[in-house]
Protein backbone atom coordinates (compact mmCIF):
# COMPACT_ATOMS: atom_id res chain seq x y z
CA UNK A 1 0.00 0.00 0.00
CA UNK A 2 1.19 3.75 -1.09
CA UNK A 3 2.42 5.70 1.88
CA UNK A 4 0.36 8.55 2.48
CA UNK A 5 1.56 11.97 1.34
CA UNK A 6 2.14 14.20 4.89
CA UNK A 7 0.01 17.21 5.01
CA UNK A 8 1.75 20.65 5.55
CA UNK A 9 0.79 22.39 8.72
CA UNK A 10 -0.38 25.70 7.20
CA UNK A 11 -0.01 27.25 10.60
CA UNK A 12 3.08 26.27 10.76
CA UNK A 13 3.77 27.70 7.41
CA UNK A 14 2.10 30.73 7.88
CA UNK A 15 4.52 31.62 10.52
CA UNK A 16 7.65 30.65 9.17
CA UNK A 17 6.79 32.68 6.27
CA UNK A 18 5.90 35.98 8.08
CA UNK A 19 9.32 35.41 10.37
CA UNK A 20 10.95 34.98 6.77
CA UNK A 21 9.09 38.51 5.88
CA UNK A 22 10.13 39.94 9.09
CA UNK A 23 13.78 39.01 8.63
CA UNK A 24 14.02 40.20 4.70
CA UNK A 25 12.61 43.68 5.86
CA UNK A 26 15.16 43.98 8.83
CA UNK A 27 18.15 42.52 6.19
CA UNK A 28 16.41 44.91 3.62
CA UNK A 29 17.05 48.01 6.90
CA UNK A 30 19.97 47.25 7.42
CA UNK A 31 21.39 46.96 3.59
CA UNK A 32 20.59 51.00 3.47
CA UNK A 33 23.44 51.61 6.65
CA UNK A 34 26.16 49.47 4.68
CA UNK A 35 28.23 50.98 1.93
CA UNK A 36 30.56 49.62 -1.31
CA UNK A 37 33.25 51.03 -2.85
CA UNK A 38 34.64 50.61 -6.37
CA UNK A 39 37.25 52.08 -8.37
CA UNK A 40 38.41 52.13 -12.28
CA UNK A 41 41.44 53.56 -13.64
CA UNK A 42 43.86 52.54 -11.58
CA UNK A 43 41.79 54.43 -8.66
CA UNK A 44 41.50 57.03 -10.64
CA UNK A 45 37.73 57.20 -9.86
CA UNK A 46 35.97 55.67 -7.08
CA UNK A 47 31.88 55.19 -6.69
CA UNK A 48 30.79 54.42 -3.09
CA UNK A 49 27.16 53.04 -3.12
CA UNK A 50 25.16 51.59 -0.81
CA UNK A 51 23.51 48.59 0.18
CA UNK A 52 20.27 49.75 -1.13
CA UNK A 53 21.59 50.85 -4.10
CA UNK A 54 21.91 54.17 -4.03
CA UNK A 55 24.97 56.28 -4.98
CA UNK A 56 26.40 57.91 -2.52
CA UNK A 57 29.74 59.33 -3.76
CA UNK A 58 31.65 59.95 -6.70
CA UNK A 59 35.30 60.76 -6.58
CA UNK A 60 37.47 61.63 -9.46
CA UNK A 61 41.37 62.53 -9.26
CA UNK A 62 41.79 66.08 -10.72
CA UNK A 63 44.48 64.01 -13.02
CA UNK A 64 41.74 62.38 -14.73
CA UNK A 65 40.34 65.06 -15.82
CA UNK A 66 41.57 65.55 -19.80
CA UNK A 67 39.48 68.38 -21.70
CA UNK A 68 41.00 66.77 -24.71
CA UNK A 69 39.62 62.81 -23.45
CA UNK A 70 36.44 63.68 -21.93
CA UNK A 71 35.30 59.91 -23.10
CA UNK A 72 38.19 58.19 -20.87
CA UNK A 73 36.67 59.83 -17.78
CA UNK A 74 33.40 58.89 -18.55
CA UNK A 75 34.39 55.46 -19.15
CA UNK A 76 36.24 55.16 -15.98
CA UNK A 77 32.88 56.25 -14.16
CA UNK A 78 30.84 54.40 -15.85
CA UNK A 79 33.19 51.40 -15.32
CA UNK A 80 33.25 52.25 -11.10
CA UNK A 81 29.67 52.78 -11.26
CA UNK A 82 28.57 49.29 -12.90
CA UNK A 83 31.35 47.17 -10.64
CA UNK A 84 29.78 49.16 -7.31
CA UNK A 85 26.56 47.97 -8.56
CA UNK A 86 27.40 44.54 -8.92
CA UNK A 87 29.05 44.70 -5.35
CA UNK A 88 26.43 46.10 -3.53
CA UNK A 89 23.66 43.57 -5.36
CA UNK A 90 26.31 40.97 -4.50
CA UNK A 91 26.32 42.53 -0.56
CA UNK A 92 22.48 42.11 -0.77
CA UNK A 93 21.76 38.87 -2.22
CA UNK A 94 24.32 37.61 0.68
CA UNK A 95 22.47 39.36 3.23
CA UNK A 96 18.91 38.52 1.98
CA UNK A 97 19.73 35.20 1.07
CA UNK A 98 20.75 34.40 4.75
CA UNK A 99 16.74 35.30 5.64
CA UNK A 100 15.02 32.90 3.16
CA UNK A 101 17.39 29.71 4.30
CA UNK A 102 18.42 28.66 1.24
CA UNK A 103 14.59 28.44 -0.27
CA UNK A 104 14.89 29.23 -3.53
CA UNK A 105 12.05 31.70 -4.54
CA UNK A 106 12.42 31.09 -8.13
CA UNK A 107 12.44 34.76 -9.36
CA UNK A 108 9.42 35.71 -6.78
CA UNK A 109 12.50 38.01 -4.86
CA UNK A 110 12.54 40.29 -7.96
CA UNK A 111 9.06 40.06 -8.74
CA UNK A 112 8.76 42.08 -5.64
CA UNK A 113 11.92 44.82 -5.73
CA UNK A 114 14.56 42.84 -4.13
CA UNK A 115 17.99 44.01 -4.79
CA UNK A 116 20.41 41.48 -5.96
CA UNK A 117 17.29 38.88 -5.70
Amino acid sequence: MAKQPRIPNMQQMMQQVQKMQQDMESAQEELKHETVEASAGGGMVTVRISGALEIQAVKIDPAAVDPEDSEMLADMVLAAVNEALRSAQELAANKLGTTTGGLDLGGLGGGLGLPGL
